[in-house]
């Protein structure tokens, strides 16, 4: 059978299978509640034009916003608008991506109340509707992704791209769990925009003109940054100087159809400027306020390498484009200097950007959408790979490894929950990588990379216990103590707790306590802190914590330690103490104690 039918059609259609299973079977965001629902954080940023415009009627000033975020809980409460000097309200995010979304939401709408769903813009219909329609957006974006391999690869070439795009990176996470983050729109649009330079190269109309500026626009009003994507239809198919005068000639004479494409680009992007027009009375509004770029230097090595988000580190099957790349001069000359520096670019504007990691992403989450470009890396690596027999032997082992780890992650970064967005280290990623079984105190490592490994404590000294029955400073609660009649409270602040510790001493400290958080705290940052400190005339030398609320499920009271290794600089004080960042929580402590050992 496989005979008649491509090797890139099998790939493709087994792709969709996994995006479908993934979106539908295995994590059904439409059916999870609150934070964890298709529409909630970044998504709902996007998606607030809908219902403000044509529900709500009220895009200045958000009053009905607080009535869906107590109902709904989408997080992060007004986090995705800012009051503007004017007093109104303007929407963090652009509109492309709420634009992209609007057939999906109309159909909600007309669906909701029929379906016994309130019309109000966040109700399952609507949940269901943004998840479904960014799944067919993923598949249509996969379909011309092939499409435009297939201009340049052999058919089996495109099937293995496809293969590692969707079931070895992060694309699968961004396609189909959280398709409706812009990424995934984006690759599609990336994907439309090659295919259509490439016909309209073949054959100029003042169609594919058209909608080379309306995908330009488009982009660039769903994320600012991708008005890149005006490199791909100008530069593509020139690598000579002669190539390049050509296209210039060609420009000049093809006038008319530019002029249109500019036309339907720039009607798109002024959408945008009349929103904030209306919104704050000015043209142009930079909406991500204290959020901004660091360009000197981006943080590259972070990006690629570092535990807490690093592209290749989530998504190690890219390292194959990003040596492929570099084989596209000699493969594809006439594409290579587009790819290569369409990716560079964007890599630097990723890098660039001050959250480097992008919340809670799964690898980077903001090099997805230039995957239609990096696979054209890919496509020119396993040409390469394909050329010597001994190369299949040692990469495609490799690739399926690669496989592994990405289906690996994308269960742990849901259902397994061994992957902790935007708080993974290295010392906790080697402690569980490949493994299921989840032990809570491996969650240590999130918090200190620092950890005991030598077996069975030696020499083991107590230097400090405190069970708080005699408490002289005010600080004990007899209010439903730990144990005994009295344990220590937290509300901001503990007590300092000097440690008789002496500078150049070899060895560790454990520190330890039992607590209970009623209720549990579930926002990290606002987590109590347990802290050692090493410190040397007022300048801290050392300093290790462990936030306490991550080792339990609800107000049990739980025991925990940490370890923390003596350091070689020299320090005068020694101190440990707690310290709750703004938690509404009770917190209680009790059978606090410090041992040195070896």
């Amino acid at each position: 059978m496989s005979k008649f039918i491509p090797s890139s059609l099998i790939a493709y259609w087994l792709c969709a299978v996994l995006l479908i299973a993934a979106s539908v079977v295995y994590y059904p965001k439409w059916e999870k509640p609150n934070a964890e629902a298709t529409i909630s954080w970044d998504v709902s940023g996007y998606y607030l034009y809908l219902p403000g415009a044509l529900i709500y009627k009220d895009l200045k000033h958000l009053k009905w916003w607080e009535a869906i975020h107590a109902k709904y809980h989408p997080g992060p409460g007004m986090g995705q608008a800012f009051q503007h000097p004017s007093g109104n309200w303007v929407l963090k995010y652009p509109m492309g991506q709420a634009l992209q979304f609007l057939p999906w939401f109309a159909t909600a709408h007309l669906l909701a109340e029929p379906l016994g769903y309130p019309a109000d813009g966040f109700s399952r219909p609507y949940q269901a509707a943004i998840s479904w329609g960014s799944l067919l957006v993923a598949l249509l974006g996969l379909w011309y992704f092939r499409k435009v391999l297939k201009e340049y690869f052999s058919d089996q070439i495109v099937s293995i791209v496809l293969i590692c795009v969707v079931f070895g990176s992060n694309y699968l996470e961004y396609a189909s769990i959280t398709g409706a983050m812009t990424h995934n729109w984006l690759f599609t649009l990336y994907s439309l925009m090659i295919f259509s330079t490439i016909q309209f190269y073949r054959r100029p109309s003042f169609g594919w003109a058209a909608l080379i500026g309306l995908l330009v626009g488009w982009a660039t009003i769903t994320r600012p940054t991708e008005i890149i994507a005006g490199i791909i239809p100008v530069f593509w198919g020139i690598n000579s100087w002669s190539t390049m005068k050509a296209r210039f000639s060609f420009l000049v004479n093809s006038f008319p159809k530019i002029t249109l494409s500019a036309i339907c680009g720039g009607a798109l992007i002024f959408l945008q400027l009349a929103y904030w027009k209306y919104a704050s009375g000015e043209w142009i509004v930079y909406s991500y306020q204290d959020q901004t770029f660091s360009w000197f230097p981006p943080h590259i090595e972070d990006v690629l390498w570092s535990a807490r988000a690093g592209w290749l580190v989530y998504s190690p099957m890219m390292l194959f484009a990003v040596i492929g790349i570099f084989m596209l001069r000699k493969r594809l000359p006439e594409v290579f200097p587009t790819v290569f520096c369409f990716s560079m670019i964007a890599l630097y504007i990723t890098s660039a950007w001050d959250i480097w990691w992008y919340g809670g992403s799964l690898g980077q989450r903001a090099m997805v959408q230039a995957y239609p470009l990096w696979g054209f890396g890919l496509g020119a690596f396993w040409v390469w790979v394909s050329g010597r027999s001994w190369r299949k032997w040692v990469f495609v082992p490799l690739a399926g490894i690669c496989i592994y780890l990405n289906l690996w992650w994308s269960h742990q970064a849901h259902l397994g929950g061994l992957f902790v967005g935007e708080q993974m280290t290295r010392a906790y990623m080697l402690k569980v990588l490949g493994r299921f079984d989840v032990d809570r105190d491996n969650l240590k490592l999130l918090d200190t990379r620092e950890e005991f490994k030598g077996g069975e404590r030696r020499n083991v000294r107590e230097i400090l216990a405190q069970n708080f029955e005699i408490d002289t400073t005010g600080i004990a609660s007899a209010e439903a103590p730990i144990s005994g009649t009295k344990s220590m409270i937290i509300k901001e602040f503990s007590p300092e707790f000097e440690l008789p510790v002496k500078s150049g001493e070899k060895g560790w400290l454990r520190a330890s306590c039992t607590f209970r958080s009623d209720p549990k705290e579930w926002e990290t940052w606002r987590m109590t802190q347990f802290i050692v400190r090493f410190s040397m005339g007022g300048k801290i030398v050392k300093e290790r914590a462990i936030r306490l609320q991550r080792h339990v499920d609800g107000n049990e009271p739980k025991a925990v330690f940490f370890d923390t290794r003596l350091p070689d600089q020299s320090f005068d004080h020694v101190l440990i103490y707690f310290w709750n960042p703004g938690s509404n929580t009770i917190l209680l402590i009790d059978d606090l104690k410090v041992e040195l050992f070896e």
